[in-house]
């Protein structure tokens, strides 16, 4: 039995955690020995051993923490670890020469679209044999970085269309919260990359055209209690409901008329847009990062210019006017979303990445 030790350094929730759990609950049903490094109290940790996986808290507290990469390399010899997945910087620098040290292959996951500086792409060039990059867009960001393409496999995040289908229901979350009118939602950590003030400055528009609606913001993070003032002072509370951290997001999603995701910038391609567009929703999001690999605009749903309330405002009204296009581009994004971004596909392929670094090792 092979044993695959994920490593992720960031403490935070979000489609990167998502993803880390997705992997490693298949992988572990399918006989694989699946172990997660993380930190002391990370939400991932929790979630994990809810799930029945294998967690090892450590604290790294930086790329040059000596005494986690010593805790780490231990836990990789006594755990007999064949195959090293690191996730964020800090734990690849960690875990890779920790790896390294022991001769195990190491894979590196890319999950967003942020610049790599050239004198940083040590990690990606000698701390791991190959790189999963969430996406066409961020393998473009790493090979501009001077990363040698030929280790970049872009793998997406895929959705487990078992979870996220039509038939789900919205009918609780709406009566949860008394909505009755349009409800347009945005799935995603509350920080300002995500771009929830761009929705908040398109809102007096979108509300002209359509006085009924509401908007179901789901997410927590650090910015939550900033924004919930900045609500208060537009004085939309009585229109935007933060309902925070929600683990039925299938439920919340079906509530949902449309989707809307203002990135500033994007973290490769969003989970939350392949898991609208799998349930049919309509999606308007930023033409940002990877989102342009699976929002073909007027196709599979709306592209919006980053920042720029109006254009977004243009495009939530225009949906909610033409709702047999907003379907119809919905249906297309969902027969995308069945034929190339499903769970199966995505753990497929990652089993092909981790197959090939172990027969370049040896190991199998």
């Amino acid at each position: 039995m092979l044993t695959i030790l994920h490593t992720e350094a960031s403490p935070g929730w979000g489609g990167q955690e998502i993803r880390i759990l997705s992997e490693a609950s298949v992988f572990a049903k399918g006989g694989f020995r699946v172990l997660i490094a993380c930190q002391p109290n990370a939400p991932l940790g929790r979630e994990a051993q809810r799930r029945g996986l294998t967690v090892r808290h450590m604290a790294m507290r930086g790329a040059a923490d000596v005494r986690a990469c010593w805790r780490l390399r231990r836990l990789m010899r006594t755990e007999a670890v064949d195959l090293v997945h690191t996730h964020s910087s800090i734990d690849a620098w960690l875990a890779g020469f920790a790896a390294k040290s022991l001769h195990l292959p190491v894979v590196r996951s890319r999950h967003v679209s942020i610049p790599v500086k050239r004198r940083r792409n040590f990690v990606y060039n000698a701390l791991c044999d190959r790189i999963i990059s969430s996406g066409d867009a961020i393998r473009e960001v790493l090979v501009t970085a001077g990363v040698d393409a030929g280790k970049i496999v872009a793998i997406p995040a895929g959705v487990d269309t078992a979870q996220f289908h039509p038939a789900v229901s919205g009918t609780a979350v709406r009566r949860e919260f008394g909505i009755n009118g349009p409800v347009i939602g945005t799935v995603a950590m509350v920080r300002y990359a995500k771009g929830h003030r761009v929705l908040l400055r398109a809102m007096p528009e979108i509300l002209r055209s359509e006085p009924r609606a509401v908007f179901l913001w789901v997410g927590d993070g650090v910015g939550r209690v900033a924004l919930q003032q900045e609500v208060a002072e537009a004085g939309m509370q009585a229109k935007v409901h933060m309902v925070g951290f929600r683990e039925d997001i299938p439920a919340c999603l079906a509530a949902m008329d449309m989707v809307v995701l203002p990135s500033l910038r994007s973290d490769g391609v969003p989970q939350v847009i392949i898991q609208a567009l799998a349930m049919r929703k309509p999606v308007v999001a930023s033409a940002v990062g990877g989102i342009p690999e699976v929002i073909q605009h007027q196709r599979t749903g709306v592209l919006v210019p980053p920042n720029d309330p109006q254009a977004l405002a243009d495009a939530v009204v225009r949906l909610l006017r033409d709702p047999q296009s907003a379907a119809t581009w919905a249906q297309t994004g969902g027969q995308l979303i069945d034929s190339h971004y499903g769970l199966e596909h995505m753990i497929d392929r990652t089993a092909a990445v981790y197959t090939a670094v172990l027969v370049e090792k040896g190991l199998v």
